[in-house]
């Protein structure tokens, strides 16, 4: 008893978690027959602090990843600015491109023609967005580029054919090489009005590029063709010409006459997503660039991503209730441990031990099933994060139904970027919810009146 006394009441025990400490939250760490109760209580505390770790981590990393991926399908696909003239068309489109592709701060950009129109294919019809391009500005879209599934894009100017999306050629039931029909109801003027333009073309490329709109919805042309068929090319009578002959052949019309085409507007990809403020007024106020109206993709896609924004920060603190509900537990199983050990405190007391030693014990005991439920929740959620889509599947296949389908969530696959700045947060908060549910267990054990608990022993 003395040798126990001088163990607890020694210089030792005036040291912040004296090794005696540790020894005895240990062993009430442990199960025991009689106390096999409140071990069940503390490991389902455990179990909620992991689950609640682990399910924070995963549901940020999916969230991340899919704003980040819909963020570069979008934005591989769709520049972060969009120009459009203002004064008159857009004619001189190929030196506004390279003089825009001169700023600092620019990656590239790429001029394009534009319309709606509807498609038909086998007995199905819908509408589309067609964007004529030529192969040069093609190749700077390498995530459209590189998406061919079928076909290709090489010799794309003189193919005379066009792109479309796998989704779109489920939808009108094409493959490669079959005729697609485009009809654009702003055609040629005639005395009764406009007439309905319709033309076919032959389907050359399949692309898939993994987001259900541009997979569904978006058309691909050569450039030229796409001008001629959106009337997008001016005849202008040559300088210098006269007035022609009536009876002049179609090849003197032809000769007098220069072709001036035009094209929709023009998109600029930048280095840095997150400046356009700053690149929009590097961009307006660089001399020799014609004045333009320009879109940035925050003003294109503000409620999506406004949205998204939203939801993920009610969801962050929606399942922080998770951690939170767990501590609360380890605060029940704590004061159920200090009610269940009244004894022992007593006689620890008498045997010398201080109240901060008594407290110490205690928050040990609770901060301990806090760290390693932690621990297991940040590694457990660490691996369901990096195999988020292998998972998905996964279950898809046995339970035979498809778990996040790209129809509503836009992405054929279920993206997942682990944020490691994300992860120390959670696991900080883990760490100080648990911390803080000791506080009030520990000090009422600190405040046990030895002769009181010992009145009835």
């Amino acid at each position: 008893m003395t040798e126990s006394a001088n163990a607890v009441s020694g210089g030792r025990a005036t040291r912040p978690f004296a090794r005696f400490e540790w020894i005895i939250a240990g062993r009430y760490l442990r199960a025991r027959r009689k106390e096999a109760f409140i071990s069940v209580i503390a490991s389902l505390t455990m179990v909620g602090v992991a689950i609640g770790v682990a399910t924070l981590i995963v549901v940020m990393s999916v969230m991340n990843g899919f704003r980040g991926e819909l963020l570069d399908k979008i934005l591989g696909l769709n520049g972060h600015f969009t120009a459009h003239p203002i004064e008159s068309q857009f004619t001189d489109y190929k030196e506004t491109v390279a003089a825009l592709q001169q700023i600092d701060g620019v990656s590239f950009a790429v001029y394009f023609v534009e319309g709606q129109v509807l498609a038909s294919g086998r007995g199905a019809s819908t509408g589309v967005s067609v964007r004529g391009m030529d192969e040069e500005n093609l190749k700077k879209l390498s995530l459209l580029y590189n998406g061919a599934e079928q076909g290709g894009f090489d010799q794309w100017d003189d193919s005379k054919g066009v792109a479309i999306g796998y989704r779109l050629a489920q939808q009108l039931g094409l493959s490669l090489g079959d005729q697609v029909q485009i009809i654009n109801p702003d055609g040629a003027m005639t005395p009764f009005g406009s007439t309905p333009q319709i033309r076919s073309y032959p389907v050359n490329v399949i692309y898939n590029l993994g987001m259900v709109e541009f997979d569904s919805f978006f058309m691909y042309m050569p450039l030229e063709p796409a001008q001629d068929y959106f009337r997008l090319v001016d005849e202008v009578l040559k300088p210098g010409m006269g007035p022609l002959d009536p009876l002049a052949s179609d090849e003197e019309i032809d000769a007098a006459y220069e072709r001036i085409p035009r094209v929709s507007a023009a998109e600029i990809f930048i280095d840095d997503p997150d400046q356009v403020n700053l690149m929009r007024q590097r961009i307006q106020s660089t001399p020799g660039i014609r004045p333009m109206v320009l879109t940035d993709w925050q003003q294109r896609n503000e409620t999506f991503f406004s949205a998204l924004q939203v939801e993920r920060v009610v969801m962050f603190t929606i399942l922080s209730m998770i951690i939170l509900v767990a501590a609360f537990n380890i605060i029940a199983s704590l004061i159920m441990l200090v009610k269940d050990k009244s004894a022992d405190i007593a006689v620890l007391r008498t045997m010398g031990a201080t109240r901060g030693s008594i407290m110490r014990i205690f928050s040990i005991t609770g901060t301990t099933i806090g760290v390693i439920g932690t621990l297991a929740g940040t590694v457990i959620g660490l691996i369901v994060a990096a195999n988020a889509e292998t998972l998905r599947a996964s279950i898809s296949n046995l339970l035979g139904v498809t778990l996040f389908p790209p129809e509503v969530f836009f992405l054929s696959s279920l993206p997942s970027r682990t944020d490691p700045v994300e992860v120390t947060v959670v696991v900080c908060m883990a760490l100080g919810l648990s911390f803080l549910a000791t506080i009030y267990p520990a000090w009422r054990a600190a405040q046990y009146d030895p002769v009181e608990a010992l009145r009835y022993e």
